[in-house]
């Protein structure tokens, strides 16, 4: 679909057929898909549901320009199972709630990130969950609980920003951060933090590797054949 200004329209859906309105990493793949194909340059931009994103795909790298984030908040509390968690939260793209803990490897990032999606303070459209775990060197591990996935998943870019820019507004870290995932990824979160009053936060780009694996088609015979439609 063509926009003035955009290469291409993305749309993303879930796993469970909702739609997001943006995918950090789904959106480093479209931008290496799109450039693989003769769809849009190395240096593109195109329309998300969360505003134009701006791409730049070098070999097997994409950088990603996101959207400037809304809805900051450092200031949540919730109870869970009588333990007391402090949470903040963050727009950068879709909604995301950050809380820091001591050791990753021991959080119970199911149960834990299901109550806090659908909690009462992020209704009605919930959020997805990320539990950081600051390491040396301006380092986060990150595991993410994602809204329509209603699961933990192996990597989650918007998530690597939000943990990344809530703990850079602590003082935990200072840009640019690294952030590894539960899938083992790295991510490089760049940005600029102006940490007056109101903070402002610029220049914000997710860069990673996005690498092809396979390539694959489908036969419409293969898809189920719904009331009145025909799988010829």
């Amino acid at each position: 679909e063509s926009v003035a200004g955009a290469d291409f329209t993305w749309q993303f859906f879930n796993a469970d057929g909702s739609i997001a309105e943006m995918c950090g990493n789904g959106a480093r793949c479209a931008a290496r898909f799109a450039f693989t194909r003769g769809i849009a340059p190395a240096a593109m931009r195109f329309m998300t549901l969360a505003g134009l994103i701006e791409a730049q795909v070098v070999d097997g790298s994409v950088k990603i320009r996101m959207t400037p984030p809304t809805r900051i908040n450092e200031q949540h509390t919730v109870i869970l199972n009588g333990e007391t968690l402090t949470l903040s939260s963050i727009n950068t793209g879709v909604p995301h709630a950050v809380c820091f803990v001591a050791d990753n490897s021991a959080t119970p990032v199911v149960a834990w990130g299901r109550e806090i999606r659908h909690h009462e303070i992020f209704k009605p459209a919930g959020s997805n969950v990320n539990f950081v775990q600051v390491l040396a060197n301006n380092t986060l591990h990150l595991r993410t609980y994602e809204r329509g996935v209603e699961d933990e998943t192996m990597a989650c870019g918007t998530g690597a920003v939000a943990g990344a820019i809530i703990a850079a507004l602590q003082g935990l870290v200072k840009p640019p951060v690294s952030v590894i995932t539960s899938g083992g990824e790295r991510l490089t979160i760049h940005f600029t933090l102006e940490n007056t009053a109101i903070p402002v936060i610029n220049n914000i780009y997710l860069e990673g590797p996005a690498l092809f694996i396979y390539e694959g088609l489908l036969a419409p015979e293969a898809l189920p054949a719904g009331p009145g439609v025909s799988a010829s």
